[in-house]
């Protein structure tokens, strides 16, 4: 009778597991989606000030287009790596790269924290995401 009670034990915390890891991939998904659409909104809708960033930043037009470009593609992969999770690892530091560049122009122009804000939370949201589709994160 004890082995029968412990083969419960055992499948009743492999359920526990299994619903974790499904309330992470929840989690990670969510996040995925959040840096996604964010990115999307800000340099299709708020491209003017896309423009004015970036002069503000002394960049070229060129690298402007070719950041916005690499950012979108790299949004659309965070995007179909809910389906296709091998892509989302890659993805995740790319975006995370970026973001960090941002916080570093950000900071090299002395812009206030309040204009820093949002690619810190992308920042953090990308290390998450990195962290959560390589296995390196248990909560």
């Amino acid at each position: 009778m004890p082995l029968l009670m412990v083969g419960t034990l055992k499948k009743t915390s492999r359920k526990k597991i299994n619903l974790n890891s499904q309330a992470m991939l929840d989690l990670q998904s969510v996040a995925q989606l959040i840096v996604a659409i964010s990115v999307y909104f800000v340099w299709i809708f708020r491209y003017d000030n896309i423009i004015k960033e970036f002069k503000d930043f002394g960049l070229s037009d060129l690298t402007r287009t070719f950041v916005g470009a690499a950012k979108v593609a790299v949004s659309t992969l965070l995007i179909v790596g809910i389906w296709y999770p091998e892509l989302v690892s890659i993805s995740a530091i790319a975006m995370a790269f970026f973001m960090l560049a941002a916080q570093y122009f950000h900071f090299k122009v002395k812009n206030p924290f309040g204009k820093r804000v949002p690619s810190l939370i992308f920042l953090l949201l990308s290390i998450y995401i990195a962290l959560a589709s390589s296995g390196n994160l248990s909560i």
